[in-house]
């Protein structure tokens, strides 16, 4: 796959994006409410249709830059694998759980009441069961990391998520004593996962086959580039125009879902990063290997955050906490790992 020129324009300046969809949103609900009491009217089976398609729209685009040829190629070099995946999987779910219930359960008890705790809980656990796919492209173009052992990555990342997502979040809200409705669950990620990605990879495979693998990679893919941002941002003018009374309500809950989050982010960060570091494994694999984790694939969290719970529920505002610290926190990450490449061996 060919190496994205950098950040863009759009993806650096995400944060402050987010923001203005805070407040047009809020502004929205506040001011013109027939806007989220007709959209509200068309849900199917829990699922918002006008969210359902934006959310298509975002995550389409990220899974036409899958290749899952790439996959046969795991076994070659398998300890970059084995550390984003034991990473993504075996830990960070679960320390997601626990600082997420630390802090909106006992830390921050006296400001955020028990029902809404549940709630952030809940949007944390689908934040941290879903590694990123998308945005670790550009966060391993920054560490000069090898795109295309980057793409075996996610590529078996995204397979993981087919089967892995759905129990593992049960699971852990469960132990948390949060009921989840196991068909819609199953519903969510076979909309926002399975469909996306299967039409990814047929349109893929259909492209190429006509066109060649060049065009895709230079001509195809960089017609969707502002797809995703601008589904996104209306994802979350939407949402916040259901969530205008609950910020107006609780305006430092931002900031208090926020610290945690952050916190997870640096976290997995370095376990995957020191572990690549003990494995003497080349920057270029370890860099990328720390960031999948680290970031997340926060599109999914917020489709089914709003397919089990609703747009007005505390668990999709938990959600987009991921998207608000997502840019700076990652940016952060990536000098620190630009600025220990000599802890790891030359790349040959």
């Amino acid at each position: 796959m060919e190496k994205k020129q950098g950040i863009g324009f759009f993806e650096k300046y995400l944060t402050l994006w987010v923001a203005l969809c805070i407040i047009i949103g809020i502004a929205v609900g506040q001011w013109l409410p027939a806007i989220p009491q007709t959209l509200s009217k068309f849900e199917y089976a829990n699922v918002s249709i006008p969210v359902a398609i934006l959310i298509w729209i975002m995550i389409y685009p990220m899974m036409l830059k899958v290749d899952f040829q790439s996959v046969k190629n795991v076994g070659k070099r398998p300890k970059g694998i084995i550390v984003t995946c034991v990473t993504n999987w075996l830990i960070k779910p679960f320390t997601m759980f626990g600082i997420a219930y630390l802090f909106f359960y006992v830390i921050f008890k006296t400001f955020i009441p028990a029902g809404l705790a549940e709630e952030y809980l809940v949007g944390a656990v689908l934040l941290g069961a879903a590694p990123c796919t998308a945005m670790v492209f550009v966060w391993s173009y920054l560490t000069n990391g090898d795109a295309a052992y980057t793409l075996v990555q996610v590529a078996v990342n995204d397979l993981i998520i087919l089967v892995a997502y759905a129990p593992i979040v049960a699971f852990l809200l469960g132990v948390g004593g949060v009921s989840i409705p196991w068909d819609t669950l199953l519903l969510s990620v076979g909309l926002f996962v399975v469909i996306p990605l299967t039409a990814g990879v047929i349109t893929r495979i259909m492209v190429i086959r006509r066109k060649g693998v060049e065009y895709f990679n230079n001509v195809f893919i960089k017609k969707f580039d502002n797809y995703t941002i601008g589904g996104l941002l209306l994802t979350l003018i939407i949402l916040f125009s259901f969530q205008g009374e609950t910020i107006l309500n609780n305006p430092l809950h931002i900031l208090l879902i926020a610290i945690p989050l952050v916190l997870q982010t640096v976290l997995i960060f370095f376990v995957a990063y020191w572990w690549a570091k003990w494995w003497k494994l080349p920057h270029n694999i370890a860099a990328p290997a720390a960031m999948i984790g680290s970031s997340n694939f926060f599109e999914l969290a917020v489709a089914v955050a709003i397919s089990l719970f609703g747009l007005q529920s505390g668990a999709a505002l938990a959600t987009v906490g991921g998207v608000l610290v997502e840019v700076p926190v990652m940016l952060m990450l990536v000098r620190i790992a630009n600025n220990t490449r000599s802890w790891f061996p030359d790349t040959k």
